[in-house]
C-alpha cells in the first residue's frame, strides 16, 4: 500500500514538473518573438537626432511609425518613395528636378504641393505627425521654427547637409537614409539602399584611382555672381573622394578675373531644371560661349559638365548619381 502511494506520489509530481516546462516553453517562446521583432511594438520608442534651425543637436522620439508626412525638398521625397513610403506622404512639395525614373509610378499616387514651399498654415491643415525638410525651409518666413511644431507635438526631420552642420559629407547622406528607416521600421531597406550606394562609391574610386590628379571647379550663377562649392560642402567632399583637387576650396564668390587664373582642368557648373530640360545646357553656355573666358582649360578642352543641384547638395539616393557624373567629368575615359 505505501509502495502504491509513493509511486502515485512520484508521476504526481513528474506530472506538474512538465507543466511548469512546457508553460516556460511558452513564454520564452513568445519573449524571442518580441525581441527579435517580430511585434512592431519592440521597435518603438524610437529615438532619433536631429537638428533646430539654430543648428542646434535634438532629439525627437517616436512612439510609432508616422501616418501623415510633410515632404519639402528633393531628398525628403525621393528618400521616401525609395523606402516604399509613398502612402505615408500627407504632402509633397520642393522638386527641384523630376523623381528619377524609377520612382516616378509611386510619386503619381503622392499629393504634390504647386506650391514650391508650403506655408505654415498649409501645412497645419494637413494634420502632420512628421515634418521632413530642409534648414533653410525651417525658415520663420516659410514652414515655421523647428521648436514651434515639436511644441504642438509634431515632430520634424532636418537632413543634416542642408545646413545644419559645417562640414557636409557623403556619410551625413547614409545617416539620413539610416534615421528615416529607423522611424519608420524600415531599416532592412535602409540599410540596403545605402549598402547599393557604398559599394557603388568604391567602384567608382578604385577605378580612377591610378588616375592623373585633376583639378576642378564646382559652380553656380547666382544673381549674375559666380558661386564657387568649397571643400566642406557636399560636391567638395566627392570631389575628394575622387582623387581630385577642388581650386578655391573656401568656397564662395568669384569673378571672371579669378576663373581664368585658377584655370581648372573641369569645371562643373550646378542647375536646377524644374520641369525645363534646356537648363543645363544653358547654364553651361553660360562658360562656354563667354568670350572673355575662351582661354579657359576647361573650354577648350569641352569639359564643362552640368550637374544637377539635387546629385550634389542633400543627394539623398541621388548620391551615386552625383559620384558618377564628377568622376565622368573628371576623368572622361571613363565614358569610353
Amino acid at each position: 500500500m505505501k509502495l502504491k502511494k509513493s509511486i502515485a506520489l512520484m508521476l504526481g509530481t513528474v506530472l506538474v514538473l512538465g507543466l511548469v516546462g512546457c508553460a516556460s516553453k511558452k513564454v520564452d517562446d513568445s519573449s524571442d518573438k518580441a525581441s527579435s521583432g517580430g511585434s512592431k511594438s519592440s521597435h518603438y520608442p524610437v529615438t532619433i537626432q536631429t537638428y533646430n534651425y539654430k543648428k542646434e543637436p535634438i532629439e525627437v522620439t517616436f512612439d510609432k511609425s508616422p501616418e501623415n508626412v510633410v515632404a519639402v525638398y528633393q531628398n525628403s521625397i525621393e528618400t521616401m518613395l525609395a523606402l516604399g513610403l509613398e502612402d505615408k506622404i500627407k504632402l509633397a512639395a520642393g522638386l527641384d528636378h523630376e523623381v528619377k525614373d524609377e520612382y516616378k509610378e509611386a510619386f503619381s499616387k503622392v499629393n504634390y504641393s504647386d506650391k514650391f514651399t508650403p506655408d505654415k498654415e498649409t501645412v497645419i491643415m494637413e494634420k502632420p505627425d512628421l515634418i521632413f525638410s530642409w534648414w533653410s525651409i525651417f525658415d520663420e518666413k516659410r514652414l515655421g521654427e523647428v521648436n514651434y511644431w515639436q511644441d504642438k507635438g509634431i515632430n520634424t526631420y532636418m537632413s543634416v547637409n542642408s545646413g545644419a552642420t559645417e562640414e557636409k559629407t557623403v556619410d551625413n547622406e547614409i545617416t539620413d537614409i539610416l534615421n528615416v528607416g529607423k522611424i519608420f521600421d524600415v531599416e532592412d531597406k535602409a540599410k540596403s539602399i545605402t549598402d547599393e550606394i557604398k559599394n557603388g562609391i568604391d567602384d567608382v574610386v578604385n577605378k580612377v584611382k591610378d588616375q592623373e590628379k585633376q583639378t576642378t571647379l564646382i559652380v553656380e550663377y547666382m544673381d549674375g555672381k559666380i558661386y564657387t562649392y568649397g571643400a566642406k560642402t557636399l560636391g567638395g567632399d566627392m570631389v575628394s573622394k575622387l582623387g581630385a583637387e577642388l581650386l578655391n576650396p573656401k568656397g564662395g564668390d568669384i569673378g571672371e578675373e579669378d576663373l581664368i587664373k585658377l584655370n581648372p582642368d573641369s569645371i562643373f557648373v550646378v542647375y536646377m531644371d524644374r520641369n525645363d530640360k534646356n537648363v543645363a545646357q544653358g547654364e553651361i553656355n553660360k562658360i562656354l560661349n563667354n568670350k572673355a573666358l575662351a582661354s579657359l582649360k576647361a573650354v577648350k578642352d569641352k569639359r564643362v559638365n552640368p550637374i544637377a543641384l539635387g546629385d550634389m547638395y542633400c543627394s539623398g539616393v541621388r548620391t551615386i548619381d552625383g559620384i558618377n557624373t564628377f568622376a565622368q567629368g573628371l576623368y572622361p575615359e571613363l565614358k569610353k
